[in-house]
């Protein structure tokens, strides 16, 4: 049976899309998400009662023993444009379900045919009774059970005695299942509400968050009561008011994504944040705003929401056994008489003491050394003592040294955040206002700015128990501060330029640094460790990044830059910390390692133990010689090695072991047999690819071309050319596709085919084709213009040209090649991605020299002409 032959199906059809039209020419006009879905929901009963009419057997006095119940979203009456339309048929008894079952099967076969997402079930009375332990979502869908028609008795039943019956038998069954399932939708969303991309359902912070803390509220006090509440009874007051500013938000939104995308997709991509923020959709009087301001409103609503959600989990559900024998183990090593826990949250036990500046600050200093969180009560208790204590201003006399204790305290970041969300960080530093919830739209960014900063102090408190061998030099530093609070307090304030009307956001924060500084009252000397970290903050950056660490100028103007070894360790870690925080990939494994050898080079050059530029076959140099050569298996003389070596620059000797300039040597000797010699190797997400050969035109390009045309990504590059010009380059890439690693056989192939376009047996116009025209068909998320930038007094032997431009497939390869094609000598490049901005670096040299000032402009015109 489909539509019913009856004029009925076709007035049904025409009806629901004239409705559904209406629906979205008013949510247009005036985008209210929850019109919308109470709009749809009432749609929808109104063909599901024309149905039952049409398709049950007509009762004298309506349908007996069968009720219709709308579930979930459905009977919440919040029906998304394209949600799925949850739908029970309650039976009395087996009679019923006899009777009835040929005309609901009809009626879920009518509304799948008017292309309705239908989720129907059927149940029995007393099945609903029961919970279902192998069905946890069914068990909360009731919870949110609406009538619709049929036998209103019979669902009083069911709201009034079965689900309440439910409730109190298997209530921590029900808690516990919530939980879990909130938990694996968080894992699966990342754990954080900070996304480029948020999922509005899903996301934590989204509306399955909002309806978790009414689903708990509505579950404790159902057990309590045996009574239904409302939201306005289940949420505090201030609590409902955040709770309902945010789903009037996050359901404006998520109506614009249904109607815009035509089908039930909650992914906020860039492109529809930008057009949600011009059509003002969640916005006050619905006014166009920028796109980085309307993402700063949806992290601020998704904060509330996620804050609640699970601080209802954390109160309501019994604390794990681990997390019990923990607790008793913090009371027995530190009690505190103002506070109580319970569960894994924080009460004060007398509120009054809050207003003592002292008293508040401790709540603060617990939370910081024992990672316990506050309690809605205590939360809410600390915003309505701040008042009392700033407004009629306020003198914190040991403030220093609270703040200190809890920056250096393990829990440090958990602390800061309580802190941030109670209002008590902005009232102690108002400057840090400036970055809440702020938004970096830049595709590289995956938090805002002020969560960046709470998750660069974490980032050095992990380093306590360093988990992968990379961190270990890091945890040693540390370990070697003397004044490790400076570095927290530099990471907490560093960027909060980036909130204020000013060009540089590093002059903003220092100008901030300053107001906070009057109230934290450092002695001079370590106010200016605080000035020097956040000026300096992203030189270390700079150079790892956009500088060959091996160049003896680069060190040079480094270490003169930092000038003190205290404040070269302070600047690593803060470096180290900020680019981990900045997004999950952001510090790979070998950019660590990087990282850590510009400290080491640096750190040796400041001690004064770094050796002349190049190499030369002098006695002097033997040593190394002498300490590569029982590491080459064939007869090979010292004066073949030195050789070698001879004009080699001194950075290849530190950028290289002793045993990978072995491999080298071996492979120059092999050059007599053929011209090219490559080696390919894996390092765990990087593959590293060397390349001997006497020196020739488009060598680089043509090696960084085909990496490209297979799909590599190449992240560093660098070339070495000894006396005789035999050239060395290697290549660093990542292989996004896992094409080596699925299958190894291409290994050779992409050898061979490296081979033959350096040989010349394919040309090198080829290498891009195709993935040239697929990337013009795609359109970049962020657009970046072109800046080209020379610089000839940071290395002395070659011209740094600094190019940042949009990403883009075969990048590298056009750079080089038109490099190439203009007569430069590429020594070294240097390559890295900020999301969809390349910061590409080229040490360049022309006819042997550096670039004159005419040759860097012509260079930078044809360029800038080649696109």
């Amino acid at each position: 049976m489909g539509i019913p032959s009856t004029p009925l199906g076709a007035v049904l059809r025409d009806l629901y899309a004239e409705e559904f039209a209406q629906i979205e020419r008013e949510f247009r006009a005036t985008p209210n998400g929850r019109m919308a879905t109470e709009g749809r929901a009432s749609l929808l009963d109104r063909i599901i009662l024309d149905l039952s009419r049409e398709l049950l057997e007509a009762e004298p006095h309506g349908l007996g023993k069968l009720s219709l119940v709308a579930l979930g979203g459905y009977g919440r009456k919040e029906l998304f444009p394209h949600s799925d339309i949850d739908l029970m048929f309650l039976w009395e008894d087996r009679s019923a379900e006899s009777h009835y079952r040929e005309g609901i099967q009809a009626i879920s076969r009518t509304l799948w045919d008017l292309r309705l997402r239908v989720s129907p079930t059927d149940r029995l009375l007393s099945e609903c009774e029961k919970f279902q332990r192998d069905n946890p979502e069914f068990n909360i869908s009731v919870l949110d059970s609406r009538y619709i028609g049929g036998d209103r008795e019979l669902f009083e039943r069911l709201r009034h005695k079965a689900i309440p019956h439910m409730i109190d038998a298997a209530w921590s069954d029900l808690l516990r299942d919530l939980s879990e399932l909130t938990e694996q939708r968080h894992k699966r969303e990342g754990d954080t509400i900070f996304h480029l991309e948020p999922n509005l359902k899903n996301s934590p912070g989204g509306l399955r968050d909002y309806h978790v803390a009414w689903w708990v509220e509505l579950i404790s006090r159902m057990e309590r009561t045996g009574r239904w509440a409302t939201r306005e009874d289940a949420w505090p007051s201030n609590a409902h008011k955040d709770m309902e500013a945010a789903f009037d938000f996050l359901a404006a939104a998520r109506c614009f994504l249904h109607f815009r995308q035509g089908r039930d997709d909650n992914a906020l991509s860039y492109e529809l944040q930008a057009a949600a923020a011009a059509r003002g959709i969640g916005v006050e009087n619905g006014r166009a705003i920028e796109p980085a301001d309307w993402m700063r409103t949806y992290f601020r609503h998704a904060r509330a929401v996620y804050a609640l959600c699970t601080q209802v989990l954390d109160e309501t559900l019994p604390a794990p056994a681990s997390l019990r024998g923990r607790l008793e183990g913090w009371k027995s090593r530190r009690s505190h008489p103002g506070f109580s826990v319970s569960g894994a949250r924080l009460s004060v036990l007398d509120p009054a003491t809050l207003r003592e500046p002292q008293r508040l600050l401790d709540v603060f200093v617990y939370v910081a050394n024992h990672g316990v969180k506050l309690s809605r009560e205590a939360e809410d208790q600390i915003r309505e003592t701040l008042p009392g204590i700033f407004d009629a201003g306020w003198n914190f006399p040991a403030l220093w040294s609270n703040f200190r204790e809890i920056l250096l305290a393990p829990r440090a970041a958990e602390a800061l955040r309580a802190m941030h969300s109670a209002g008590l960080l902005v009232r102690l530093f108002p400057e840090f206002g400036a970055i809440d919830s702020l938004v970096m739209r830049d595709y590289y960014h995956h938090y805002t700015v002020d969560a960046h900063s709470f998750m660069a102090i974490e980032n050095i408190h992990r380093l306590r128990a360093p988990e992968k061998n990379w961190e270990r030099p890091f945890a040693n530093l540390f370990s070697e501060l003397e004044e490790p609070e400076l570095l927290f307090l530099s990471l907490l304030f560093h960027d909060v330029g980036k909130g204020m009307a000013c060009e540089d956001h590093v002059a903003g924060s220092l100008e901030a640094i300053e107001k906070v500084f009057a109230h934290l009252h450092l002695n001079p000397e370590q106010a200016d460790t605080v000035r020097f970290l956040i000026r300096e903050h992203l030189a270390m950056s700079a150079s790892l990044l956009r500088r060959d660490i091996f160049d003896l100028g680069t060190i040079r103007a480094f270490a003169e830059q930092v000038g003190a070894p205290e404040r070269l360790k302070l600047l690593c870690l803060f470096t180290y910390a900020d680019i981990r925080a900045v997004n999950p990939e952001a510090l790979t494994s070998w950019k660590a390692e990087s990282l850590w050898q510009l400290y080491v080079l640096t750190a040796n050059y400041l001690s004064r133990s770094l050796d002349e530029e190049r190499f030369r076959a002098e006695p002097a140099d033997l040593q190394f010689v002498d300490r590569i050569l029982p590491l080459i298996p064939m007869a090979a003389s010292r004066e073949e090695l030195a050789s070698f070596l001879d004009g080699l620059p001194r950075r290849y000797l530190f950028a290289h072991s002793a045993e990978e300039i072995a491999a080298h040597f071996q492979m120059a000797l092999r050059l007599k047999e053929k011209d090219v010699q490559l080696r390919l190797e894996n390092r765990g997400p990087i593959h590293a690819l060397t390349l001997l050969a006497t020196d020739r035109p488009f060598l680089f390009a043509g090696v960084s071309g085909t990496l490209a045309s297979w799909g590599m990504d190449i992240w560093k590059a660098e070339a070495f050319a000894n006396a005789a010009r035999v050239v060395v380059d290697t290549f660093h890439f990542t292989d996004p596709h896992k094409t080596l690693e699925l299958n190894p056989s291409e290994l050779a192939r992409l050898e061979n085919n490296i081979a033959d376009v350096l040989s010349g047996a394919i040309p090198r116009e080829t290498l891009m084709r195709g993935r040239t025209s697929a990337h013009l068909n795609s359109q970049p998320k962020v657009s970046v213009a072109t800046q080209i930038r020379f610089d000839d007094a940071s290395s002395p032997h070659s011209t740094l040209m600094e190019i940042v431009t949009q990403d883009r497939a075969g990048l590298l390869f056009r750079l080089s090649s038109t490099l190439a094609n203009f007569g430069c000598n590429i020594e070294v490049a240097l390559i890295d991605t900020e999301g969809q901005r390349a910061l590409d670096t080229f040490y360049l040299t022309f006819g042997g020299a550096k670039l004159s000032a005419d040759t860097q402009e012509r260079l930078r015109v044809r360029l800038l002409a080649e696109g």
